[in-house]
């Protein structure tokens, strides 16, 4: 008999337990969630040292129209004087001819932006990587802020990488919304980077630009 209620509050305790874990993963992520969907609206525009473009598809050297509202948003930016530099990010898939960054310094050299005011970081494919690359390139230039352009629901996931790899970030995102599944994806990887570290989470996973 005592045996039997033994395990039977051994078996109570571990179901309270599993239930006050679970609760707090579930606490954990939903405050995760509700702070990606708050930065959807953050607009930080500098100044700043340089303005960095994350990479995204690009098609035989023409931007996809992600990656094209990206770099409009960004000469935008520079007009307004929100930095002297802009940097063009990315590296290329398997069989691309062209990196993303070379794409995007392209399309800017047309836009009317001159070569002086450009620089290219083709290091990295994911966000991660081309922040690292982008952070160790301003370094030997003695520079350290910047405004970081991508898509709205990245951003605060690119405000604590850029923090990580010690650059000063303003987050200035393109026009748009986000689907619950890209919400849920950022919600994922920023509860991931917080615990573990955004490198170690990309070293195991990568992420998305």
């Amino acid at each position: 008999m005592r045996r039997g209620r033994f395990a039977r509050l051994s078996a109570r305790r571990i179901v309270w337990a599993l239930a006050i874990v679970g609760a707090l993963v579930v606490g954990y992520l939903g405050i995760n969630f509700i702070e990606v969907r708050m930065n959807l609206d953050v607009d930080d525009r500098g100044p700043a040292d340089a303005i960095v473009v994350l990479g995204a598809a690009q098609y035989d050297g023409r931007p996809s129209p992600v990656l094209a509202r990206r770099l409009d948003h960004a000469l935008g930016l520079w007009h307004e004087g929100a930095a002297p530099l802009i940097v063009t990010t990315g590296s290329k898939q398997q069989g691309d001819r062209f990196t993303e960054g070379f794409t995007g310094f392209e399309y800017l050299l047309e836009a009317g932006v001159p070569e002086a005011a450009l620089l290219l970081v083709t290091d990295g494919a994911s966000t991660w990587e081309q922040m690292a690359a982008t952070a160790r390139v301003l370094r030997d230039r003695g520079l350290s802020s910047v405004v970081v352009v991508s898509d709205p629901y990245h951003s605060l996931r690119v405000a604590q990488i850029s923090s990580e790899v010690g650059l000063a970030a303003y987050i200035s995102p393109t026009d748009g919304g986000a689907s619950l599944r890209q919400l849920a994806r950022e919600t994922a990887a920023v509860s991931l980077g917080r615990v573990l570290g955004y490198r170690r989470v990309d070293n195991w996973f990568g992420n998305a630009n």
